[in-house]
């Protein structure tokens, strides 16, 4: 395997951190942009990388970044944005994307590694399926001799320190009784977050996989009403999930909007329109055996049960 000189967007991420973690135990050297290095002191201890400051929309700093670098990856993305225009989601979606690409052609880099989102699509219901579309489109039209491109489209990723389970979690251990669910029929195919790093470190060299775009799912279907009974009984709480139909859901979501730290938004309720599930198998290019919910999530959930606290 070579060895690449890589400069990770998105480092500092749930999935970014178990990413930069792979590519340094492999020996890979790692430059992490991030707004704030203080705030992630953690990643210090990995061995090849390091962190620099700066504004990853600022296109001088990305060529800066970029020059000596043979790979680009790219995890950056927001599932909610402040106020509903939709500008921040172009703008780290579709407009971030475009910039990445002119660096990486401004500084001779030759691989790029994108993160998109299953069922991105130009006509999908959310500001955010839609923007993750045209970033998608950005980085493929790139594709050349010289500059190869594999983007990742995985369902919703689970694993130790998400922010999905964990989520639900925190609701649960604190609902009186009855928890009322928006979506509850929404359906998703969970995918573990190491299964995603490994095929995104897998992916560098593997020539099968340059122009290509992988939908990344678990291996089981669930409904959302499912997933959040399934969090209810590992934690031990006896709790009523009160699925609320689509008059309420929506209404939920436009009433959470304006909640601190947005935690379900009418985009968000948007998104659940689109079920978040794979037509095919894991990529059988990569090997992988997809760990299910069932085998992960009990290990991280388990702090939340009583005896933990």
């Amino acid at each position: 395997m070579a060895l690449h000189k890589i400069c990770l967007l998105g480092g500092t991420g749930f999935v970014g951190k178990r990413l930069a973690a792979r590519l340094s135990a492999a020996g890979h050297d790692i430059v992490i942009l991030t707004r704030r290095a203080v705030r992630h002191r953690d990643l210090l201890v990995l061995p090849t990388a390091r962190l620099v400051e700066g504004d990853v929309h600022d296109a001088e700093f990305l060529r800066q970044q970029f020059e000596g670098k043979d790979t680009v990856i790219n995890l950056i993305g927001i599932l909610n944005e402040k106020g509903r225009s939709g500008k921040g989601f172009t703008r780290a979606h579709a407009e971030l994307p475009e910039k990445v690409v002119q660096a990486c052609r401004e500084t001779g880099v030759s691989r790029l590694l994108h993160m998109s989102a299953l069922h991105a699509a130009r006509t999908a219901p959310s500001h955010y399926l839609r923007t993750k579309a045209l970033g998608e489109e950005v980085v493929h039209r790139a594709e050349g001799p010289d500059f190869h491109v594999t983007s990742f489209r995985p369902s919703v990723i689970f694993g130790p320190g998400d922010g999905f389970l964990n989520r639900f979690a925190g609701l649960l251990r604190l609902a009186p009784g009855a928890f009322p669910l928006a979506c509850p029929g929404a359906r998703f195919q969970p995918v573990y977050v190491e299964d995603v790093v490994r095929v995104f470190a897998d992916s560098l060299d593997n020539h099968k996989t340059f122009g290509k775009r992988y939908d990344l799912c678990g291996p089981k279907v669930y409904t959302l009403r499912e997933i959040v009974e399934y969090v209810a009984q590992l934690l031990g709480k006896r709790v009523c999930v009160i699925g609320l139909p689509a008059g309420l859901s929506w209404l939920q979501a436009a009433m959470l909007e304006f909640a601190p730290g947005k935690p379900f938004s009418l985009d968000n309720y948007r998104s659940l329109q689109v079920d978040s599930v794979c037509e095919k198998g894991f990529p059988e290019v990569f090997g992988v055996m997809p760990a299910s919910l069932e085998e992960i999530a009990p290990m991280y959930l388990a702090k939340y049960q009583p005896h933990s606290s």
